[in-house]
C-alpha cells in the first residue's frame, strides 16, 4: 500500500491554481506457457510521483521515478514553474476549470500479492489439462496475466482519492489445422476484476468454458468463407462492444471532437436507430457493479455515468475538466492517466449500449440468409467512424437456422450509418474487460453491449 507522503504537500500548492498531486505504482504478472514451454515468466513493478497544474488555460507537468517526499516537493516546484513558463508564452488567458464536490473516498483494502509461483503453478496444471482432454490440435497456449494501478491522488479542488485497480485473467488459445493445412486459432478469456487468488483456484473451473472453445474450433476448421457484400447479420455482445468503443466511442471523446471527430456536428442528432442507446458507465450498470469500476478520476472528478446516445440521438460527448467547460457539459471523470509519468488523457470506462427486449434466438430466427458474428479479434476506426474488424468466429445464417462455422473474414461500414439499420436488441449484455485501449498510452477498460440485428459490409475470402 503506498505511503500517504503527498498530504503533507498541500502547502506547496500554488495559490488560485488547481493542482493534482499523484502517486502511482502499476504491477504486472505474466505467465505464458506455449505448447507446455514455457516462453515468458515476468514481475515488474512501476512506481513514481507526477504533479500537474492549471494556469489561464494550459497545464505544466512533472513526473519522477521516486516515490518520497522529496520527490514529490520537487515535482511541485517544477510543475509550478512550468505552468508559469507556459502561461507566459502561451498566453491562453482560458477561464478557470469547472468546480466539483470536495471529498475524500475511503482507501481500498490492499492488494492481496500472490507469489509468481503461483501463476506459473496454475498455468502448468491448466496446460497439463487441456493437452489432455483436447485432442486434433497443433498448439495450445496459456497465459496468466494480472495488472494493478494504485493511486493517491491529493487535489487542490476535487476528491481525494487512494484507489487500487487489479484485473487477472487467463487466455486460453487453441489452434487447429483445415484439411488443407491452414491453421485456425481462437481463444477464451476468464477472468475479470481484482487479483489472482480472487479470480483462479482449480484449473477444472475452467472445463465448460473451453470445452465451448473446442467446439468452435473443431467446426472452424471445417468452416467456409463469407460471401461478400452487404448483408443482414446478428453481431454478438463481444462484437457490438468493440464497436461501441472503437468507432462510436472514441468519435465522441472531447479531444478527439476538438480535433474534427464526425461527432462534432452531430449533437443533438440522429446517429443510430431508435432502439439504441449508448451510455459510458462508471461503476455500475444494468444494476450490477461494472467489470472495471471507476469512481474517480484522475484530475479528481467523482465519477459519473456519461450519457452518449439516447435512443438513436447524440446526446452528450466524454470530458475532461477543461473540455467540459468548453463544450458546455458536466465532466463525469474521463481523465485517466495509465503510469505516473502520464498526464490523464480523456478515455472510456465501461463504454456499452443498452440491453433491448429481443431473445437472440428469435433474432437469428428472422434472419432468412446472412451471419451471426460472435468475436473480433482487431479492429480499426478513424474519426469519421468508418472502421473495419476481423471477424475471427461466426457461423452462417440459412433459414432463421445456425450453418457452417465462417473462417476469419471482416466487416466494414460507418458507424453512424450502420447504426441507424439496427431493428433488433438483444436482452442480455455481455462485457469484455481483459483487453487494453492504446490511445496514445494504455489503458485498462470495460465494453460491451447486447446483440443486434443490423445491415453490415462483410468481407469474402
Amino acid at each position: 500500500m503506498l505511503e500517504d507522503i503527498l498530504t503533507p504537500c498541500r502547502a506547496l500548492f500554488p495559490d488560485g491554481a488547481h493542482t493534482e498531486l499523484r502517486g502511482q505504482v502499476n504491477r504486472t504478472r505474466r505467465v505464458v506457457l506455449l505448447s507446455g514451454n514455457l516462453i515468458q515468466n515476468v514481475r515488474t513493478d512501476v512506481s513514481g510521483v507526477s504533479a500537474r497544474v492549471y494556469k489561464n488555460g494550459v497545464y505544466g507537468f512533472s513526473s519522477m521515478a521516486e516515490y518520497t517526499p522529496e520527490a514529490a516537493r520537487a515535482v511541485l516546484r517544477a510543475t509550478a514553474e512550468n505552468a508559469d513558463f507556459m502561461d507566459r508564452h502561451v498566453r491562453k488567458n482560458g477561464g478557470p476549470l469547472p468546480t466539483v464536490d470536495r471529498r475524500t473516498l475511503a482507501p481500498d483494502p490492499d492488494l492481496d500479492d500472490a507469489p509468481q509461483s503461483a501463476y506459473l503453478d496454475f498455468a502448468q496444471a491448466l496446460d497439463a489439462r487441456v493437452a489432455a482432454r483436447y485432442k486434433n490440435l497443433v498448439s495450445r497456449r496459456i497465459v496468466v496475466y494480472e495488472d494493478s494501478m494504485e493511486k493517491l491522488l491529493r487535489v487542490s479542488q476535487g476528491t481525494d482519492a487512494h484507489r487500487l485497480a487489479p484485473r487477472c485473467y487467463c487466455y486460453v488459445f487453441l489452434t487447429a489445422e483445415t484439411p488443407s493445412g491452414v491453421p485456425v486459432e481462437l481463444f477464451t478469456v476468464a477472468g475479470g476484476e481484482g487479483g489472482f487468488r480472487q479470480n483462479f483456484s482449480d484449473p477444472a473451473a475452467l472445463d465448460e468454458k473451453i470445452d465451448e472453445l473446442y467446439g468452435h474450433v473443431m467446426k472452424k476448421r471445417e468452416g467456409v468463407y463469407a460471401d461478400a457484400g452487404e448483408k443482414t447479420v446478428v453481431l454478438g455482445g463481444m462484437m457490438t462492444g468493440m464497436l461501441s468503443h472503437e468507432a462510436v466511442g472514441h468519435t465522441v471523446e472531447a479531444d478527439i471532437v476538438a480535433g474534427g471527430s464526425v461527432a462534432a456536428h452531430c449533437l443533438g442528432r440522429r446517429v443510430a436507430s431508435d432502439k439504441v442507446t449508448m451510455t459510458d458507465f462508471a461503476h455500475h450498470a444494468f444494476g450490477e457493479r461494472c467489470p472495471l469500476p471507476v469512481f474517480v478520476d484522475d484530475e479528481g472528478t467523482p465519477a459519473e455515468d456519461v450519457p452518449l446516445i439516447q435512443n438513436g440521438i447524440l446526446t452528450g460527448y466524454m470530458n475532461s475538466r477543461e473540455s467540459a467547460g468548453r463544450y458546455g457539459m458536466a465532466p463525469g471523470g474521463n481523465a485517466r492517466a495509465w503510469l505516473f509519468s502520464d498526464e490523464p488523457l480523456i478515455r472510456m470506462r465501461n463504454t456499452a449500449i443498452h440491453p433491448g427486449t429481443d431473445r437472440l434466438e428469435d433474432m437469428i430466427a428472422s434472419v432468412d440468409d446472412g451471419y451471426y458474428l460472435i468475436a473480433s479479434g482487431n479492429g480499426q476506426a478513424d474519426t469519421t467512424g468508418e472502421f473495419m474488424f476481423g471477424v475471427t468466429m461466426g457461423y452462417e445464417i440459412k433459414k432463421g437456422k445456425l450453418g457452417r462455422a465462417l473462417l476469419d473474414t471482416t466487416v466494414s461500414g460507418v458507424a453512424f450509418e450502420m447504426l441507424k439499420t439496427v431493428d433488433m436488441v438483444s436482452d442480455t449484455v455481455t462485457w469484455a474487460s481483459s483487453g487494453f485501449c492504446g490511445k496514445k498510452q494504455p489503458m485498462s477498460v470495460g465494453m460491451g453491449g447486447p446483440a443486434l440485428r443490423c445491415r453490415i459490409t462483410i468481407g469474402g475470402r
